[in-house]
This record gives C-alpha cells, structure tokens and sequence, in this order.
C-alpha cells in the first residue's frame, strides 16, 4: 500500500471546497492556522464561488480538486466543508496521480464520499476537521490533525457505560453513517472484511439509524467488520410517538450474536472536538467496562 509521506515544514497544503459554498471568513482563518504551523496554502480558484448550494458548477469543483490531485508540490488537500456534492464528481475524478504519489486528502461529513473511494485504492486519508471547523474546534481537534499530517503517533480514547467490551485489529475505515449506506452496493463501496469501522452522524432520526444499520446488516457488512467504533451522533431526533429506544440500544440490537467490540462516545464527527482518525491504517481497538482505546499501529 503507499502511504502519503509525513508533512514537514514547508509543504504545500491546498484548500478547495467540493461540495457546499463556503465564507471567506472561514478560509481566511485556516490559511493563517497552516501558515502558522509552518506550511505554505494555496486555495483554489473556485474556492469561494458560489453556484446555488454549491461552491461552483460540477465541473468547476471537479477542475478544483482534479488540479490539487495533480499539482505535484502539493502534499494534503484539505476541504473547505461537506454539506453535499461529492458524489456528483467522484466518479469523473482521474486518481492515477494520487496513485503514484499519494497525498494526504482531509475531510469528514460528504467527504465521507471520497473517503470511501480511496479505500478501494488501499489509499489512506484523513477523516478530520475542515476549514468550516477551525474557529470553533477544540486544541485536541486541531492538534490530532496535524499529528495526522506529520504522521506522529497517537491514540484517541472514550468513555461510555453501553459498550460491548473486547479486542480486535483491522484497518480503519468509515466516516458518515449516511453517506456510508448511500454508498452500499455501488461502485464507491469498498471491501469490509476485517475492517474496523467507524461511523458518525448528524440530525438524523432513530428510526433512520435503526434503517441504515438494518442495510449494513442485510448486505452482509456487519458480518466482515472485526469491530464497530461510534463517534458522535449529534443532534438526533425522535418522532413524535416516541422510538423508544436510545441510539445506542438502537445499535448494539444489531450485535446482540455478534462476537465483536463495540465502543461509543469516540470524539469524532460532528464535534467542536473533532479528533483526527487515519482512515486506511492499521488500529488495535481495545474494548474494558466502559473505556475503550483506539491506537494506530
């Protein structure tokens, strides 16, 4: 598998935004936040426009992020936000440079989209905070991310009293419950078999947690994964007549026979602390009462 090299002092770090318009507000501080750090920023040409939702049309977010893959002095591309718009371009993205020398790719939310391609390559990325996020995002938020671009070591951990204890290795995968069950049966899904997977979300309600784990169930995922990491499942809803189950019992329903870890409350997602997780690397996921760690290997 290659590996994006470790950022160093100096390197160049490109902001785009595929998906949903971003302010100038937001972009002007994470430039100075890399600048700061020791690196040099390029924003793209198409970076702060704005075409109805998105940043720009297709084809100008498409050219946006086709010329970062393909600039040869840029060491991680980093998205300006989600929202949505990823999936209309993934598939007309050419990744053939990317393959040669890979570079680091940093998001969450839609980004998830990507994510899930770059699986099918063996290529890992960031699932991490994006320039939307900066301003807002705790020191450990912002810390993890660059630790991630250096690749320093680090481990992130949780507390819950609903986990369902245990050990597992695999390589890290995941990111959006949503855009992970968009994705099922299409050419963006990667292979799950012996996978740690992560997942998080927004807004949603329990009856749709309770759907999409019901699709990751039937179409035979949670039966590969060697173990389930869940990061923040932020702002649910209920219905009017009550669900009647919390999100966690909503989830572990589905692992009641099956004989792995699953561990809640990591700090990723839609969070201000919003840690960093290299999706594609290798994790020993230890499962105790009510701790559980996540180490990279």
């Amino acid at each position: 598998m290659n590996v994006p090299q470790p950022l160093v002092a100096g390197d160049l770090i490109y902001i785009t935004a595929p998906a949903k318009a971003i302010e100038k507000e937001h972009v002007d501080f994470a430039v100075s936040f890399f600048e700061n750090a020791g690196y040099k920023v390029l924003v793209s040409k198409n970076c702060l426009g704005q075409h109805h939702y998105f940043s720009g049309t297709d084809e100008e977010r498409l050219e946006d992020l086709q010329y970062g893959i393909d600039h040869p002095e840029v060491k991680a591309i980093v998205c300006a936000r989600g929202g949505y718009g990823c999936v209309r371009i993934v598939d007309r993205i050419q990744w053939a440079s990317m393959l040669r020398e890979p570079k680091w790719l940093v998001g969450f939310s839609d980004i998830t989209v990507f994510h899930q391609h770059l699986q099918r390559f063996n290529l890992p990325s960031i699932h991490g905070s994006m320039v939307l996020n900066f301003k807002d995002n705790t020191q450990e938020a912002l810390t993890t991310l660059l630790s991630a671009l250096k690749g320093e070591s680090f481990s992130l951990s949780a507390t819950s009293t609903q986990n369902k204890p245990g050990q597992a290795e695999g390589t890290l995968i995941g990111g959006n419950l949503s855009i992970v069950y968009s994705l099922i049966g299409t050419n963006n899904q990667p292979d799950y078999s012996d996978k740690i997977l992560f997942v998080e979300d927004l807004a949603e309600h329990l009856y749709h947690i309770d759907r999409m784990f019901y699709a990751l169930n039937k179409s035979g995922i949670l039966d590969k994964i060697n173990g389930l990491v869940v990061g923040g499942m932020t702002e649910l809803e209920d219905t009017a007549t009550p669900f009647g189950m919390s999100v966690e019992e909503i989830i572990l329903a589905h692992f009641q026979f099956r004989n792995i870890p699953v561990a809640f409350g990591f700090p990723a997602g839609h969070l201000n602390d919003n840690r960093a997780l290299i999706l594609g690397k290798k994790v020993r996921f230890n499962v105790e009462g009510t701790t559980s760690e996540l180490r990279f290997l």
